[in-house]
């Protein structure tokens, strides 16, 4: 079983026992020895997502309501790279590119090896760092970390930056979207980073998986007719209540 199989294993569990479990109980269920469940713990309370105490471990979280990153890069691993791939189709070179901080266009940033002239501005420090193997142009939007999370860059510092650019794709996802095309999100701060990407792009592409649709959550991000094109891994042409504008893919 490979490392990153093990972590999502233990944060299942982590969220299937009220956010707590003993590293016996960890050992027991994914069948390895404690030793191994403690090494897998050190690392992810390293990545600031559980906090280790005796003979136990707890998962962090400040609003549950909010995924940590490295957890949401660990589920529906193929739906987002199907969706990833259908992105990459809409970029051509000499393009000028947002990329939010959600773990759905995470993905997108690990299909650009193809492109050279390629200029990308992201908050989401992940992408950061999987864009390095490429031979893009790369901008961090700078600001501060994201406290839910501590894997996308938001704040004051993060906007003004957005605001001093325009790109020609913004590609984002988002939490949830309800069948009457409402886009929800439940961090306000992430939110006004995407709406902000929004504005300052001529295309605007909405990234999501089947997972996140029939659903509501606190804070609406915009209306699916805000966007010029929805990529879902499954057929959308039948799901919403309200005529929609955009391209679905």
């Amino acid at each position: 079983m490979f490392n990153e199989e093990r972590e999502t294993q233990i944060l299942n569990i982590l969220q299937e026992n009220n956010y707590y479990a003993t590293v016996e109980y960890i050992a027991q269920c994914i069948h390895i020895s404690p030793s191994s469940v403690r090494r897998d713990l050190n690392k992810l309370e390293a990545k600031g997502i559980v906090k280790r105490s005796y003979g136990g471990v707890s998962l962090l979280r400040g609003d549950r309501s909010i995924v940590p990153f490295a957890m949401r890069t660990h589920r529906n691993i193929d739906l987002k790279k199907s969706i990833a791939r259908k992105a990459v189709s809409l970029i051509k070179e000499g393009d000028v590119i947002f990329i939010d901080g959600s773990s759905t266009a995470y993905f997108l940033s690990e299909y650009l090896s193809g492109f050279e002239k390629l200029k990308v501005i992201t908050n989401g420090i992940d992408a950061l760092t999987s864009l390095t193997k490429y031979r893009v142009d790369v901008y961090s939007t700078g600001g501060m970390l994201s406290p839910p999370n501590r894997a996308v860059l938001v704040g004051n510092f993060a906007q003004e930056m957005i605001n001093s650019v325009h790109a020609d794709i913004v590609f984002f996802s988002s939490q949830t979207m309800d069948s009457d095309g409402v886009v929800y999100d439940c961090y306000e701060e992430e939110n006004r980073i995407r709406q902000l990407m929004m504005k300052n792009s001529s295309r605007k592409v909405f990234l999501c998986d089947s997972t996140k649709l029939s659903q509501q959550s606190t804070f609406k991000l915009c209306n699916v007719n805000d966007v010029d094109d929805i990529i879902c891994d499954k057929p959308l042409d039948d799901y919403f209540t309200v005529p929609v504008k955009a391209r679905l893919h």
